[in-house]
């Protein structure tokens, strides 16, 4: 857990996140509540003996605590498996005390009087009796998918897809004991998970347990009489139906493109890769926040984008910027079901694989944020624009601004191109631009000249001659 940290970072480096320095003059018993805050955030460093202007100051001098009545504040003023370390540093004489505190996952740390706090930013804040209820279903202390719906019974079970699930699992165990297996029926009632993935009506039980997904004409949501919204559709069943139902149902809302192959044919492309969006709605169905009554996942269709709102923050250990190799799953039990039907990914390798599509279709990278820190949007930037600028930036890019200056319309689409094809030729540079190939021979010879483009074939009327772009613009 102990880190080296220079004298520099400890009197320069800004109060933040990971970090905080008080004087000894503060109360020890104060010194708890920071010490709990990054216990059951991520983890972090408290100096004690360091002024808020990163002067030291120590311990001997009137007013101030001694070392040893800090040291006890772990095991005096907090509750819970708290897992800190210390360390004395001596600067000119003068010590300072170090206190190294690890994050801890599975239970919510407390001071001696029963106050939980938790590490945001550069503050240690006090969390309300709501919030330490949320904070212990993030920590896994008590999981909100595992409370029993007491109106709940296996008539409520839609039989068809649990058969379904139990010719995935090959097993010849009862519906009722594959519920129970799973931790998804107790005592004849189903768990919130039971619900969710395998009921008739979650929303009978569970009205925040629906999908809604929204189309808009234009780039923006209107209302009133400039109402924008062009189709809307609810889905309020079982997570598994949900998936397969709003997967259908998005890939006929899509647009498609046509772009030109390296045969020199015509073909389809998506608006999106269908993995990137896809996946984005099955880790919102997963891993969302069902604790949160009165809000719902949605998903948005702009012209220029596709928006996936899920609420709830995303759990303590997953941030924004480790989310791409940091794998947390609130709801465990929601999610292994899912891994068995095939749609959850191991070790994180969704995220990282939208990155992946969305640059492979030439688009933005996808954005995540975390609007007013209690939900999660995914946008996903497309349009035919998008694609033809990321190609152009490109082209900017590798060529110098004389040469980019000199080139015609037509000569950019044959480089746009050759920019993810490996060779054109006459026939193709056609179709590409609406010239006859006798023309394209001559706009192809043209850019061979300026160097831009090599030749490849045995006479002028080798059936078999082609272009290429030269290796130092690729």
């Amino acid at each position: 857990m102990k880190k080296e940290v220079s004298i520099d970072y400890l009197c320069n480096e800004r109060e933040n996140q990971y970090f905080d320095r008080k004087s000894a003059r503060i109360k020890p018993n104060e010194v708890a509540r920071h010490l709990v805050a990054f216990s059951n955030a991520n983890g972090g460093i408290l100096a004690v003996g360091i002024e808020d202007d990163g002067t030291i100051t120590g311990f001997n001098y009137d007013k101030a605590n001694s070392i040893n009545d800090f040291l006890y504040v772990p095991f005096s003023c907090c509750q819970g498996n708290l897992n800190v370390e210390t360390e004395i540093k001596e600067v000119n004489g003068i010590q300072i005390l170090l206190f190294f505190i690890d994050s801890v996952e599975n239970n919510v740390i407390k001071t001696s009087d029963n106050r939980v706090y938790l590490r945001i930013g550069d503050k240690s804040k006090l969390l309300t009796h709501n919030e330490i209820t949320q904070l212990e279903y993030d920590k896994g202390d008590r999981s909100f998918e595992d409370l029993i719906i007491k109106d709940s019974s296996f008539d409520d079970i839609d039989t068809e897809l649990l058969l379904k699930y139990k010719h995935i699992l090959n097993t010849n165990l009862s519906l009722e004991e594959i519920l129970e297996s799973r931790s998804l029926m107790k005592e004849g009632h189903l768990t919130v998970a039971g619900v969710l993935l395998f009921s008739k009506y979650p929303t009978k039980f569970l009205p925040q347990a629906r999908l809604r997904l929204l189309k808009y004409d234009g780039t923006k949501m209107e209302t009133g009489r400039r109402l924008n919204l062009i189709k809307e559709i609810n889905y309020e069943y079982a997570i598994p139906r949900i998936i397969g139902n709003v997967k259908q149902a998005i890939n006929f809302q899509l647009r498609e493109f046509q772009y030109l192959g390296k045969d020199g044919i015509f073909k389809i492309i998506p608006e999106y890769p269908e993995f990137a969006w896809f996946e984005g709605i099955v880790n919102s169905l997963t891993h969302r926040n069902y604790s949160i009554i009165g809000d719902y996942i949605r998903v948005s269709l702009y012209d220029d984008r596709l928006e996936i709102f899920s609420p709830g923050k995303l759990p303590n250990i997953v941030t924004l910027n480790n989310m791409k190799n940091t794998r947390y799953s609130r709801n465990p039990r929601i999610a292994r079901v899912l891994s068995e039907f095939g749609w959850v990914k191991e070790l994180n390798e969704g995220v990282k694989r939208i990155y992946d599509e969305m640059d492979g279709f030439y688009l933005n990278k996808p954005t995540y944020s975390e609007p007013n820190r209690n939900s999660v949007l995914l946008v996903l930037e497309n349009s035919i624009t998008s694609r033809t600028l990321r190609v152009e930036d490109r082209i900017q890019k590798n060529f110098d601004e004389s040469v980019f200056n000199s080139l015609n319309e037509y000569e950019i689409k044959i480089i746009q191109f050759l920019m993810t094809n490996e060779k054109i030729t006459s026939k193709i540079a056609s179709s590409l631009t609406g010239k006859s190939s006798k023309t394209c021979i001559t706009i192809l010879k043209l850019l061979v000249d300026k160097d831009i483009l090599k030749w490849h074939g045995n006479s002028n009327r080798d059936p078999t001659q082609y272009y290429s772009l030269n290796s130092k613009y690729k």
